[in-house]
């Protein structure tokens, strides 16, 4: 199985991402068509620069210039950048959080709202699992800016200055990302850096509160650097991602790719590398969080809402069980299978929400198919197809049961009828 390994002993920003990205071979153009693809007036300029005498590729976004308008994509320079562009990210309405040692301003522009990006990017000609990436990847910056501020989710604006690098950022990484078929991600543990960066509430201990709410349950620490290493932009991105962490998996590692950050401190390689290959592991499979209890004195109404509620909260899967508990009682054994990221908040809701005194914890292992997503067309309507494959061999294909629900209740017939036709066509 192909993996990745991330190493961020530097931290992680958009930019930086997209850099490890092009040097580890993936096509400039692929992330030059999807940025293309946005009609947003921005090209991507790529040049090699020197970080503590690593050579590394550095991309920069290009407001207001086509890909036609651009100059020349790849450039050399030794000395490290002398431009240093001003990266912005998402604040409540009227507000801009900047990085990069900007004074934090002030904007009165009107911005682009959460609705508004996901409808450009679901306008925009890229696959399909290109566009779910990148949206998920908005949501989660939504999300985090919402939380910190306190206003709903539809009230957070992605301002006109930010908004470019913010959009081209993500939905290059969503390209690229797409074009390298991963099969699993893994990455070391975040180094945060440390002092202060300045937004605009206020100044505030790095990392900056979206970039804290989004990094919560990753491995991280604050080393070498006084100043802020992962951006909110870097910290969605992983997310969304949704790694494994620890040391480098074995592998057989076949590509190498350093992105560089903007920085160019003394002694310290201000890098982000991504190292690319076979997993060396003989069952290809991944590690997964299995948290379990038995469940005897509580409503059927209770545990499907848990059940419900797990899922929402980013469970991989939930089972169900009836089972026979002490004294002849009938009970429910709740199985919930997830990430260690999402462990701890599932492990809450479980004791908060059930009438469990505990949880069993363990780790699994288990073996997925890769997967993807095509659309067909049927007399019902388009439905999507979800297509499980492994070692470029398709193995499973199956029609997404809610979109076969919603066209059958459109259309008025039989639900088996709908899911006929969908594989029908997708076989033809």
């Amino acid at each position: 199985m192909r993996i990745a390994y991330l190493d961020c002993f530097a931290g992680i920003s958009g930019d930086m991402f997209l850099g490890a990205l092009v040097d580890a071979g993936v096509p400039l153009d692929v992330l030059q068509q999807a940025t293309a693809a946005l009609h947003l007036n921005a090209s991507l300029r790529v040049e090699t620069v020197d970080r503590s005498g690593i050579s590394c590729t550095k991309v920069h976004v290009m407001e207001g210039e086509t890909l036609a308008d651009a100059e020349p994509q790849q450039q050399n320079s030794r000395e490290g950048l002398t431009r240093q562009p001003q990266t912005q990210h998402l604040h409540k309405a009227g507000h801009v959080h900047t990085h990069d040692d900007e004074p934090a301003t002030h904007s009165h522009s009107h911005g682009r709202s959460l609705s508004t990006i996901k409808a450009l990017i679901h306008a925009a000609e890229l696959a399909d699992a290109v566009k779910q990436r990148a949206i998920h990847t908005f949501e989660l910056l939504g999300q985090s800016e919402a939380k910190i501020h306190n206003v709903p989710v539809e009230e957070i604006h992605f301002h006109e200055v930010g908004a470019v690098d913010a959009i081209v950022d993500i939905v290059a990484a969503s390209a690229g990302i797409h074009h390298l078929q991963i099969g699993a991600w893994y990455s070391s543990a975040l180094n945060v850096g440390g002092g202060m960066v300045m937004c605009a509430h206020g100044t505030f201990p790095v990392p900056a509160p979206a970039t804290a709410d989004l990094l919560r349950g990753m491995p991280t620490y604050s080393a070498h650097i006084q100043k802020e290493l992962v951006t909110p932009t870097g910290a969605a991105i992983l997310r969304a991602l949704e790694p494994a962490f620890g040391p480098q998996p074995a592998m057989q590692v076949e590509h190498i790719g350093y992105g560089a950050g903007t920085r160019n401190p003394k002694d310290f390689p201000n890098v982000l590398r991504l190292s690319i290959g076979e997993s060396a592991s003989p069952d290809h499979g991944e590690t997964v969080t299995v948290l379990e209890t038995a469940l005897d004195d509580l409503s059927p109404q209770l545990i499907a809402h848990v059940a419900e509620a797990a899922l929402a909260m980013g469970a991989l899967d939930v089972m169900l069980t009836p089972v026979i508990m002490k004294k002849g009682r009938p009970g429910t054994l709740l199985t919930i299978l997830c990430n260690e990221l999402e462990s701890a908040a599932l492990q809450r809701l479980v004791l908060a929400e059930t009438s469990t005194l505990g949880v069993r914890i363990r780790k699994d292992r288990r073996v997925v198919l890769e997967r993807a997503h095509t659309m067909v067309h049927t007399p019902y309507g388009e439905i999507r197809i979800k297509v499980g494959s492994q070692a470029g061999e398709e193995l499973n294909a199956a029609p997404e049961f809610e979109d076969c629900r919603a066209a059958a209740q459109i259309h008025n017939v039989p639900l088996k009828l709908v899911q006929q036709a969908a594989i029908a066509a997708y076989r033809s």
